[in-house]
Formats: structure tokens, C-alpha cells, sequence
């Protein structure tokens, strides 16, 4: 039965790792090509690890330390990689509506988001 349920999990995580490569090839700029290749590549992993952990007990807590490695690193060197991306000026797609991280569209983001006054004092 560990062996079912291990050939699922690393079924699952095939799925998840080919939807990343897929994701990485049809995003329209590098922004999203990141978000989708971390989140889908962190998920397959995590699915492939505990699937070999299924198919080899023996190899559990190994796999736990990695799966704890992944969960660490993936978003992080996600963030790290947007950020420079930024930093060196990337374009976004014309369907981004918000960058946050840009200075002038912060100040004019605040400007539309200030909430009216109460006009009950």
C-alpha cells in the first residue's frame, strides 16, 4: 500500500514540476515566470520528497531536512531574484496594474487609495 501511495505522491509532484516548466514557458514577463516556477517547483518538490519517503522509510528524516531546505530557499531566492530584477529596471507586462515597489507609483497609489472623510463625526 506505501508503495501506492508513494507513486501518487511522486505522480503529483511530476505534474506539479511539468506545470511549472509550462508556466515558466507561456508567463508573460519575468515577474510571473518566477512566481510560477516557486510555487509550482516548492509544491512538486515537496510532493517527489514525501513520495520517496513512502517508497523508503529508511530515508525519512533525510528527506524531511530536505523538504525543510526547499520550503527555506525556493521563496527566498524567488524574492532575491524579483528584486534584482527590479533593481536593473525589467519591464513588466501591460497587465500589471501595481508595483509596489516603484516610488512614484506608491505615492500616486496612495493618493487614490485614501478612504473619503467619515461624514458622520
Amino acid at each position: 500500500m506505501s508503495e501506492v501511495i508513494g507513486s501518487l505522491f511522486l505522480l503529483g509532484g511530476a505534474v506539479f514540476l511539468f506545470s511549472a516548466g509550462l508556466g515558466v514557458l507561456r508567463m508573460p514577463d519575468t515577474y510571473n515566470r518566477i512566481q510560477t516556477g516557486t510555487k509550482a517547483t516548492t509544491l512538486g518538490t515537496i510532493l517527489i520528497l514525501v513520495g520517496l519517503a513512502f517508497l523508503h522509510p529508511a530515508w525519512t528524516f533525510k528527506l524531511i531536512i530536505l523538504i525543510f531546505f526547499v520550503m527555506l530557499t525556493n521563496p527566498v531566492s524567488s524574492h532575491a531574484l524579483a528584486r534584482a530584477a527590479h533593481a536593473i529596471g525589467t519591464a513588466e507586462t501591460e497587465s500589471t496594474v501595481i508595483d509596489q515597489l516603484d516610488a512614484t507609483a506608491n505615492d500616486a497609489t496612495r493618493e487614490h487609495a485614501a478612504l473619503p472623510e467619515d461624514p458622520h463625526p
